[in-house]
């Protein structure tokens, strides 16, 4: 027997109050709920247009208990919350993710070990605590390879690509003590990446294949559908369905895989809630990313995942930011079919994801040549 469904009217807590919190909220209100969020941050993005912001940093109990009496169900729009925060917040009210969900991806190592036990095809990897550790990781795995810190780690940070002549006295020593995860070099074709939504009842929707390009290990641009096999795209959706699954998620599940050369899937990561990758679907699917989160986290039907039209999404970093002022968004604007999404964060800075672009067109390369020239519009 499951819960009753949280219908509108009623009120969502969320931890966290980034980007990705504020088009939660966005979808959250359309929808007829209130949200409450909860952001270390001032004038956090979520914050902007949520109905109500608590100011107070994550391993704040009082604050987060505080929240979570207020509301109907709690969420979060990312990851690395304190599992003490998320325990406490569980006892209060229904926490989707779980505590558990969270705890597990939150660590490297936690995450490959559960992918590997359950049978889902990873890199090779080994645990780093000491320099021994890493020349035996090295010689084991074989160099190049990828030495990362196991916890807090995205968009690149926290990586070191070791090659042939590394100093791995030098590279374990970045690691500042903390423990770390060598994993072996993965020559790819593409990077790609499916998400997923589980509801309380087990029911689950996927949304097509999402093609991603990075740049200085950020996501740049991504494209709706991937440019691969039906088969692969097939076994790249079912397999983030079994990893929903196994780990018990009720919300959404972000998987990125490498494709090998004969059409070989690997799992990369996971993220346990919307995902940068999935921005197109606002304007590209019948139901976003966004709006699925607050149907599956409620314990509502799931919606129609469709892809309306090929789409292609690029990011807006802070480094488009003039040295003084704002970029001419008139320029970019002058392309018509061009959805412009800002984040309403005031300091742009190199690497910052200040908002995002998405076109869609007749093919993925249409729109994907539409977006890369309206971005380059604001560089006049």
């Amino acid at each position: 027997m499951h819960p009753a469904p949280i219908r509108p009217g009623a009120t969502l807590g969320l931890l966290g109050g980034g980007q990705l919190g504020r088009m939660f909220t966005l979808a959250a209100r359309n929808l007829g709920f209130r949200v409450h969020a909860l952001d270390p941050g001032h004038d956090c993005p979520a914050g902007q247009v949520a109905d109500f912001e608590v100011r107070a940093h994550y391993n704040d109990l009082y604050a987060a208990q505080a929240l979570a009496r207020g509301v109907d169900v709690m969420t979060v729009e990312f990851e690395n919350i304190p599992s003490a925060t998320l325990e406490a917040v569980a006892e209060l009210k229904p926490m989707h993710p779980s505590a558990f969900v969270l705890h597990t991806v939150q660590h490297r190592l936690r995450e490959k070990r559960f992918l590997q036990g359950n049978g889902f095809p990873v890199t090779p990897f080994r645990e780093v605590n000491t320099e021994g550790d890493l020349r035996e990781a090295a010689q084991a795995l074989g160099l190049p390879a990828v030495l990362k810190t196991a916890s807090f780690g995205y968009d690149g940070k926290g990586q070191q690509k070791l090659g042939t002549d590394s100093d791995l006295a030098a590279a374990h020593a970045a690691l500042g003590g903390q423990t770390g995860i060598l994993e072996a070099w993965v020559p790819f074709e593409l990077e790609c990446s499916v998400i997923c939504a589980r509801g309380a009842n087990g029911e689950t929707k996927t949304w097509d294949v999402a093609e991603n390009a990075h740049a200085n290990h950020i996501l740049d641009t991504t494209v709706f559908p991937a440019r691969i096999p039906a088969e692969v795209a097939a076994e790249a959706r079912q397999m983030a369905v079994d990893i929903a699954k196994a780990l018990g998620v009720i919300g959404m599940l972000a998987v990125e895989f490498f494709l090998k050369e004969g059409g070989r899937l690997l799992v990369n990561e996971l993220a346990p809630r919307p995902h940068n990758s999935g921005h197109a679907t606002i304007d590209a699917c019948i139901t976003s990313q966004f709006e699925q989160q607050v149907r599956a986290v409620c314990g509502l039907p799931l919606g129609d995942t469709t892809l309306l039209r090929p789409a292609a999404m690029a990011n807006l970093l802070g480094d488009l930011w003039p040295e003084h002022g704002e970029p001419a968004w008139e320029r970019l604007l002058a392309y018509p079919d061009v959805k412009l999404h800002l984040y309403g964060k005031m300091e742009p800075r190199k690497g910052r994801k200040m908002g995002h672009l998405t076109v869609m067109g007749n093919s993925v390369e249409e729109a994907l040549d539409k977006v890369v020239l309206a971005r380059a519009a604001l560089r006049g």
